[in-house]
């Protein structure tokens, strides 16, 4: 290193080599500066200016700052794009040796935001921990912003497609795993790879013990999970080193199963668009945005939660039925409670941002206004309701927390702890004195012009004020003699001269250090209040998750009033008895017609449903609207039907599209043979399939082969025999109805009136004896020449058993722009019309368009 680098380079250099693997925001008064390859980096992505700084002699380094009061904006940018940022702050009010002492006081990462601004009010911002070996798998996720911290194993035979469908719910903004672990599928979230040291098992174990301040973690449910141990451990030590103060947020771990509740793959959770939609990855079309109308952050968080964990206790969800059913009786008490909850704030992140020490003043203002709330929102429900009521148990109203909020918070206090008049006066003796000190000073100070005058006589005498000389009296040059003499001559000017008085400097000294006199109290005031509130973070929390579910729970109600559903009944064997079901997001998107509700009544002993019909003829929103209700139904919601009766479902499993995976080497039909494959491997009695044309990305003979011997394996499998919807093309498989007893034939049904095919929408028993396919191409606009010749075509393959198809030189094309011949052209040119009688002319007329019209037709 030379000697010539400046002593801020140094320091600077010393704190990048403690975090190579982050941009470096190295704050140099008013600015966060960086330097080197970061500030490229910086420039490039933020689009801001790159310049360079003097280091040494000779020697300029590429440089990129941006405002410290901006900071969020560009921090956003980075981290949405997966940079990990490194904020280094400056310590202590007093330089050594020239230069203020700085350390890094947190590392931004995708997983480990806290800014409100930065964060998505709706969802849970995760950071994942992944452990992988010997085909089992170990994972714990966080959430520092609501205190969350669980973690699993899977143990399944397939460990990584459990853990991919696992990540693909929790849907983590950063996943932290072992360096060397190679996943071959995309995973969601932002991947961060870490020395594999810091998996190590005796490391991650010593980790939680020390954390917990326990001796042992059987307490947690972690006995015998030494992978999950590894992944919570993991997180931790990530933690330690972003974002410490986060630490004191995380005061237990829960340890769950994937056998708590039902598990959706990714394919299923994608087909069914729970969350979200295929083609625009919006919310807006998804069961969510049906079932969502919650009004206060932590309720959109959980009911995304719910959707995408439904229940596999019949009590659990019984007891979610029991709390709707009152909401929806009780259309008064529904509308009361949301505009009660409406202007609630989000009180699991801003306890948490009290907890680490984030608060600003407008969050105890908030705070303080949601503490005012509950007491309101708890008179709200009747005592009568029993469900409800219970509900209550764990809704704390915390009045020593409010009024210590009372007493201490200003109503309108500053945005930020650098200004002052966060404190309410009253509360502190010792603020209040330094306040009244500095408000009868600044009174002293304003009135000495007018007193100095008066005791003086000089009518030029001022009182002024620079940040040279601080305050003083200035008299113009012609009076400057009549100076009392106990004036101190400060300053001579050409036109007048400036005087200090002792008593003065006395009362400028407590004007000038009362401001920072006071925000040093007033830090310190909001500090202890905030220590004081977290003492109370467990019951505000818990508040906080009551509040949820009663959000929660009032929007399943709304959704149900407003669609009308009905409350369905869960048993425990395989009935499913669904009476005039409709697809939830469907029928919400019709305009001017009216959803055609079908039933899905499984007669005892039937396991598979054939379903035939055509495109667009409504099978595709029949079978995932079965599968839609039965999810609903293990949520705990109502479901759009007249009556339902569901066995309770252990999985829901759908092959439904082609989605390309183009990225992986693997064709449609790959795809759709792995999706196949991974329900067949993994389905049991318990399950529900939802096969949409199974074998169509091959060829014809193919298909059906393979679509046959799925149906025969889900029929005759012991393990399997899984209630299945199996929609399909091939008529063939109808046969399948007469060979195997548990198999169904449904088709949809059609009317046909005057050449036209009208679809209906209804699924009736029988199979389809066509596929209507020419007509579904004819509704869908292909031209008339073209849905002409393939009805021609279907008549040949008809008639020849699909062997032979004759060309007809003459079949409809497309008119040339200067056609070659034309054959009725030809025959008028034959024709001698001088010649022609009146009726022979009308025989002609006849044979020509015998000839010409009725073939084409």
């Amino acid at each position: 290193m030379s000697e010539d680098v400046t002593p801020i380079r140094q320091q600077y250099l010393e704190i990048k080599r403690q975090y190579p693997h982050a941009i470096l925001f190295f704050r140099l008064g008013d600015f966060y500066e960086t330097f080197d390859q970061d500030a490229e980096i910086t420039a490039r992505e933020l689009d801001i200016v790159l310049t360079s700084r003097n280091v040494a002699k000779g020697s300029r380094v590429p440089m990129a700052g941006i405002p410290y009061h901006a900071v969020e904006n560009y921090l956003a940018r980075l981290i949405e794009k997966g940079y990990h940022v490194a904020i280094c702050e400056q310590v202590g009010d007093q330089p050594t040796r020239g230069l203020f002492p700085r350390e890094v006081v947190r590392v931004v990462t995708p997983g480990t935001i806290i800014e409100p601004t930065l964060l998505k009010g709706d969802r849970n911002n995760y950071l994942a921990g992944l452990v992988i070996q010997d085909n089992h798998a170990g994972i714990a996720y966080v959430d520092i912003t609501t205190g969350e911290f669980l973690a699993t194993e899977l143990t399944d035979g397939d460990a990584e497609s459990a853990l991919r469908a696992e990540l693909i719910r929790l849907q983590p903004a950063e996943i932290i795993l072992p360096e060397g672990i190679d996943l071959n599928h995309n995973l969601p979230g932002h991947i961060t790879r870490w020395q594999a040291w810091r998996f190590e098992s005796g490391r991650c174990q010593e980790t939680l013990l020390r954390h917990f301040e326990v001796a042992s973690l059987d307490g947690f449910g972690l006995r015998g999970k030494p992978l999950a141990i590894r992944a919570a451990g993991a997180i931790l030590q990530y933690l330690q080193e972003t974002q410490p103060a986060a630490l004191r947020l995380l005061n237990r771990i829960a340890t769950y199963t994937l056998n708590d509740f039902m598990v959706l793959d990714a394919a299923t959770r994608r087909n069914l668009e729970l969350t979200e939609t295929i083609r625009s990855g919006s919310t807006e079309g998804s069961l969510l945005s049906v079932l969502d109308h919650t009004v206060t952050p932590m309720g959109k968080r959980m009911i995304r939660q719910w959707v995408s964990k439904p229940l596999l206790d019949i009590r659990a969800i019984q007891r979610r039925q029991e709390r709707i059913a009152e909401l929806l009786e009780d259309g008064m008490l529904r509308s009361e409670l949301r505009a009660a909850l409406r202007p609630l704030v989000d009180l699991e992140r801003l306890t948490n941002r009290v907890v680490s020490g984030h608060a600003t003043p407008r969050d105890l203002v908030s705070l303080r206004a949601t503490l005012r709330l509950l007491p309101h929102i708890r008179q709200l429900i009747p005592s009568h309701l029993p469900h409800l009521s219970a509900l209550l148990q764990n809704l704390y109203d915390c009045p020593e927390v409010l009024q210590l909020l009372e007493a201490a918070i200003s109503d309108d206090p500053p945005a930020t702890l650098q200004n002052s008049g966060v404190i309410r006066r009253g509360y502190s003796a010792e603020l209040d004195s330094v306040i009244d000190s500095s408000a009868h000073a600044r009174e002293w100070i304003s009135q000495l012009e007018e007193v100095e005058r008066q005791r003086t006589g000089i009518k030029t005498l001022k009182v002024g004020y620079n940040k040279v000389f601080g305050y003083y009296i200035e008299i113009s040059r012609g009076a400057a003699h009549l100076a009392p003499a106990e004036y101190i001559r400060k300053q001579t000017l050409v036109n007048a001269e400036r005087f200090i008085t002792p008593e003065m400097k006395e009362y400028e000294a407590l004007v000038l250090n009362a401001e920072d006199r006071i925000r040093e109290i007033e830090n310190r005031l909001f500090q202890q209040i905030c220590q004081q509130i977290a003492k109370a973070a467990p019951q505000l929390l818990t508040s906080a998750a009551t509040l949820a579910e009663l959000d929660t729970l009032t929007s399943l109600a709304e959704a149900a009033a407003v669609g009308e559903y009905c409350r369905p009944q869960l048993t425990e064997d395989h009935t499913l008895d669904i009476r005039d079901g409709r697809h939830p997001v469907v029928e919400r998107t019709l305009i001017g017609e009216r959803f055609v509700p079908n039933d899905a009544v499984f007669e005892t002993g039937e396991i598979v449903r054939i379903i035939t019909g055509p495109n667009m003829s409504g099978k595709s929103t029949f079978l995932r609207q079965v599968a839609l209700i039965v999810l609903m139904a293990q949520i705990g919601s109502f479901v759009p039907a007249r009556q339902a009766t569901i066995g309770l479902v252990d999985r829901i499993f759908t092959r439904i599209g082609a989605q390309d995976e183009i990225h992986a080497g693997q064709s449609t039909f790959m795809v759709e043979m792995v999706e196949t494959a991974n329900i067949l491997h993994h389905a049991t009695h318990r399950s529900l399939l939802i096969l949409d044309e199974i074998g169509r990305g091959t060829s014809t003979y193919d298909g059906l082969s393979i679509a046959w011997s799925v149906v025969e394996y889900i029929h005759n499998h012991p393990r399997l025999r899984a209630r299945t919807l199996f929609a399909t093309h091939y008529h063939e498989l109808t046969q399948l109805g007469d060979l195997l007893p548990g198999v169904r034939n449904y088709n949809v049904a059609v009317s046909e009136s005057e050449g036209k095919v009208i679809f209906l929408h209804k699924i009736v028993p029988g199979g389809a004896d066509r596929s209507y396919g020419i007509h579904v191409a004819q509704l869908a606009g292909l031209p008339q020449a073209v849905v002409q010749r393939a009805a021609e075509i279907l008549r040949q393959l008809e008639a020849s058993a699909g062997k032979a198809v004759r060309i007809d030189p003459l079949a409809a094309r497309q008119i040339a722009l200067f056609p070659e011949t034309n054959p009725l052209l030809d025959e008028l040119k034959k024709l001698d019309i001088n010649n022609l009688s009146p009726i022979e002319a009308l025989n002609k007329l006849y044979e020509w368009q015998r000839k010409f019209l009725e073939k084409d037709g």
